[in-house]
């Protein structure tokens, strides 16, 4: 495979009171050590030196563009400023940052659809601090795939993919009560998710061919129809519809049984019928280094798999290792995606 040269990542700031501050830092002062693919810090320069020196560590911030990031990176943090409305202080987030905290993801990815960054890495926001301002949309994905359809004019079906070394899973249903997801679930909403969980897995992952192993709703995958008649009704017909396409899927399967280590060997990706169906064996076989990352958009998106932690933000107790994930997937998904291999 032919190793691209791709533009800097957007690395967005997330809440500046939560932790992504923190493990940005972190990274950035290990960035010989961990051969960190360059980024530009979209967000507030300021508040990274504040965090700093609050916690004794020595670093500098200078204003860049895409272009001059991959330069400056290696002697300070490549900022592409937007000031906040009032000091971020740790652990205590404000409402009236949620302008700037939204205005760093659009500017992301504008940038990386104009090609002038290469990804999308989100630093986490916490969505109750967003909602105070009027944010509509229930979380990151739905806001991407706003951004994308206003950008292309096209409406994009995001996927949710949580990607550890261990574990590749999709959740069908996402931010949604779980006495809603038999309403929410239907057979084009499971074979289109599924559609694009395989065409991103063959285009942007380089899997040739995935295995889809799609879980099923009910326990033990319905029974026969004891346990539920959803499996049989809109799981199975979905599934088949994979099938025709040449798509390597095969399902409804008991979700008990799906994620012990000889079982995951077999397929791919966990296509999951709800969210904690999807999060729970991901964030049990790598929590500390799975990686967010939204399929289905015209731009590549990842994130750390984990929240604001706003009781560990400014103490240096965070752990940086989701971020490093999503840094290194987004820059391998670029050059996969540059290369053409």
């Amino acid at each position: 495979m032919t190793v691209a040269t791709v533009p800097p990542l957007a690395l967005t700031m997330g809440d500046p009171s939560g932790i992504g501050l923190d493990v940005t830092l972190d990274l950035w002062l290990e960035r010989a050590r961990l051969s960190l693919p360059a980024f530009l810090f979209i967000g507030d320069g300021d508040a990274l030196l504040a965090r700093a020196a609050a916690r004794g560590l020595k670093v500098a911030v200078a204003a860049a563009t895409p272009e001059t990031a991959p330069a400056v990176f290696n002697e300070a943090i490549p900022v592409h400023a937007i000031p906040l409305v009032e000091p971020a202080i740790a652990g205590k987030p404000s409402s009236s940052n949620a302008g700037p905290i939204i205005a760093a993801i659009e500017t992301a990815v504008a940038l990386t659809m104009s090609g002038r960054t290469s990804a999308v890495v989100t630093n986490p926001i916490a969505k109750a601090v967003l909602y105070d301002s009027g944010f509509p949309f229930p979380g990151h994905t739905e806001y991407l795939a706003d951004l994308a359809a206003r950008a292309t004019g096209k409406q994009a079906l995001p996927v949710m993919l949580l990607a550890g070394p261990k574990l590749r899973s999709v959740p069908v249903t996402i931010h949604i009560p779980l006495k809603d997801v038999p309403a929410a679930l239907s057979e084009d909403l499971v074979f289109e998710t599924a559609l694009v969980t395989a065409t991103d897995l063959k285009q942007r992952f380089g899997i040739a061919a995935p295995r889809l192993a799609v879980a099923g709703l009910n326990p033990h995958a319905g029974e026969g129809g004891a346990l539920g008649l959803e499996d049989a009704a809109i799981v199975a017909p979905a599934i088949e519809r994979l099938k025709k396409l040449g798509i390597d899927a095969v399902g409804p399967l008991p979700a008990d049984t799906m994620f012990h280590e000889a079982a995951r060997a077999t397929y791919d990706v966990a296509i999951c019928m709800y969210h904690d169906q999807a999060l729970i064996p991901a964030k049990a076989l790598g929590f500390d280094d799975s990686v967010n990352a939204t399929l289905g958009l015209p731009f590549i998106r990842t994130s750390p798999d984990h929240g604001t932690a706003f009781s560990l933000a400014g103490t240096g107790k965070a752990k940086p290792d989701s971020l490093l994930a999503a840094l290194r997937l987004a820059h391998e998904l670029a050059q996969h995606e540059r290369s053409g291999d």
